[in-house]
């Protein structure tokens, strides 16, 4: 039983930070479903207190919604779906990507999802169907990270069945399919996508020119995480004269190193597609990615 319990534990550890997203998705669902066999209620109240409301005086009574509404779904082809996607785009963001700024890509892209859901919501009242109800499903932070993707390098080409597709084809698809679904039943829905893809496309051409928009998320999420984190008051200082160069560690100089040279190879698939690296190149990304 030990020796079991320790396998789940290695597996756990082994497991990136886009897959312990799939997995928290998963329990969610599970556990709303547990609600509804052992209090008989009906499903989709299992997880409202998750949901994110329409209403601004509903959202400011559950703040934490515009964030637990991405790990939300209550129909089964739903969370497939958006996990299927989630896997498959995840394994290109972390070989290309620091797992960091592709969690604030997704993250943003919730949040982006949300406020749009709520800004149209209650500006356009009118325009939306009697139907709409509280806003849940990840898609919102899928699309940030498919559209980042395409965004990002447009012209790298994916297989699918026979055909070679180039993804800026995928994103604008994907795009305009949302765009014609704001006509049909899940307007709410379609009007987060397009929030979501909409800072997906800003990260990417805003990241192509230099600019990480997303540092000061990530900064704000790194205070949250530090004051959590008991450790941080018992920090020890060493100081390495060997490895100091004026004033900064010698890891400080091969890390700039690493990333700049990352930063030329995803330039080039950006402009010439990801076959026109070379063996090198392929390999230094992929390693670079693992660490």
């Amino acid at each position: 039983m030990t020796s079991l319990n320790n396998d789940f534990k290695d597996k756990l550890k082994n497991l990136n930070v886009f897959e312990k997203i799939m997995a928290v998705n998963v329990l969610v669902f599970f556990i709303g479903w547990l609600l509804q066999m052992i209090l008989k209620i009906p499903r989709f109240y299992t997880l409202s207190w998750l949901e994110l409301p329409k209403g601004f005086l509903d959202f400011i009574v559950t703040p934490w919604s515009i964030f637990t509404y991405g790990f939300t779904h209550y129909d089964f082809f739903h969370l497939l779906f958006n996990m299927v996607v989630l896997y498959f785009v995840s394994r290109s963001m972390v070989n290309l990507f620091p797992s960091k700024q592709s969690l604030n890509i997704y993250f943003l892209g919730i949040l982006a999802g949300g406020l749009s859901f709520l800004v149209v919501y209650n500006i356009l009242p009118e325009s939306w169907s009697s139907t709409v109800g509280s806003l849940v499903g990840a898609s919102a932070g899928v699309n940030a990270l498919l559209i980042f993707l395409c965004t990002y390098m447009p012209h790298r080409e994916t297989r699918f069945f026979t055909l070679s597709i180039k993804l800026w084809q995928i994103g604008a698809a994907i795009v305009l399919f949302d765009v014609i679904g704001l006509f049909g039943a899940n307007q709410g829905g379609k009007v987060a996508h397009l929030g979501g893809s909409l800072l997906g496309y800003l990260y990417a051409t805003q990241l192509l020119k230099g600019n990480d928009i997303g540092s000061g998320f990530m900064k704000f999420t790194d205070r949250i995480v530090d004051m959590f984190n008991n450790k941080t008051s018992l920090k020890t200082v060493h100081r390495n004269k060997k490895n100091d160069f004026a004033g900064h560690k010698k890891q400080d100089f091969d890390a700039f190193n690493t990333q700049k040279k990352i930063d030329l190879i995803l330039d080039k698939i950006s402009k010439s597609g990801y076959e026109s690296l070379t063996k090198e190149e392929k390999s230094f990304l992929f390693n670079a990615g693992k660490k």
